[in-house]
């Protein structure tokens, strides 16, 4: 039976299956403030075989005025995506971004979330694959078409009302449910915002960096290590018992990424965020580090 990489693929793994008709390598890099750059930085150079996938075009929804930066594209929309880039259900598929995993965790978790399990996120990027000395290209290989069934699991999914019921009921509070937010301490805060209209960060969330899931060369902790540090976040909750946000549901899905690496599964994905919650201005804010429980 062929092995299956269903979290992160190390640089070596991915160039020993490079001419594999059966693998498709997904090229994420992508710029919040120059939604350009990842194209570019793609047509530059890229890892053999790759094709590109935009965060906005071909891994979200089409905002509306009530949506979040990214909300989910439509499954069926999704299923078409993934079947113009060659991907089926025998199809390994590993995403790659600049280096941190940002992004391409994104495509790992819409796999996910449409029924694919065989999908990896290379660790470390294609900065890890630079490092290593492997095959960079400029040319464009498009894949033959195949056909992708998506089957979502609605249950993955929670709702801004859903998050609202769990504030206004104090459920949050209480830690009969947890929210755990992806974003960087100053903008969970409120001191540092430069994407969203509003400051700040739905009550009784608590704060889980995506950075710190990753060392100093923006690789992966080890799983033993990730357990360790989702173990505080957590405090002894069961991640069964966890809803993950960040700013406009990208980012949350690094942490749903190494929920799954530490073998803490079970968590589900607020899509919209924070992007989302502030559309409704009778929603609360809250300001200020993480309060303490």
């Amino acid at each position: 039976m062929r092995p299956m990489f269903a979290t992160l693929i190390e640089p070596q793994e991915l160039a020993a299956h490079l001419d594999d008709p059966d693998w498709a390598i997904i090229d994420c890099r992508f710029d919040l403030a120059r939604p350009h750059w990842g194209a570019q930085a793609y047509a530059a150079g890229h890892i053999p075989r790759a094709l590109y996938a935009h965060l906005d075009q071909d891994l979200s929804g089409p905002r509306g005025a009530r949506s979040g930066r990214h909300p989910l594209p439509q499954p069926q929309t999704l299923a078409a995506t993934l079947a113009r880039f060659g991907i089926d259900e025998r199809v390994q598929v590993v995403a790659y971004d600049q280096g941190t995993g940002a992004f391409a965790a994104r495509l790992w978790w819409l796999l996910r979330w449409v029924g694919h399990t065989r999908v990896a996120v290379l660790n470390g990027g294609f900065a890890a694959w630079q490092h290593a000395g492997l095959a960079v290209t400029s040319e464009s290989e498009p894949r033959p078409p195949r056909q992708f069934r998506a089957s979502p699991h609605a249950h993955a999914v929670v709702s801004g009302t859903e998050v609202g019921q769990l504030v206004s009921s104090g459920r949050l509070r209480s830690g009969e449910r947890l929210l755990v937010d992806a974003r960087s301490a100053d903008r969970f805060a409120g001191e540092n915002e430069t994407l969203d209209s509003v400051a700040g960060h739905v009550p009784g969330a608590r704060n889980h960096p995506f950075a710190a899931n990753l060392d100093s060369h923006g690789r992966f902790l080890d799983p033993a290590q990730l357990r360790r540090s989702w173990e505080q976040t957590l405090r002894g909750e069961a991640p069964g018992k966890l809803i993950v946000m960040c700013g406009s549901g990208v980012t949350a899905c690094h942490n749903l990424l190494a929920l799954e690496t530490a073998g803490l599964s079970g968590a589900r994905l607020y899509a919209g965020s924070w992007s989302e919650w502030i559309t409704d201005p009778a929603n609360p804010v809250a300001r200020g580090p993480e309060s303490e429980r």
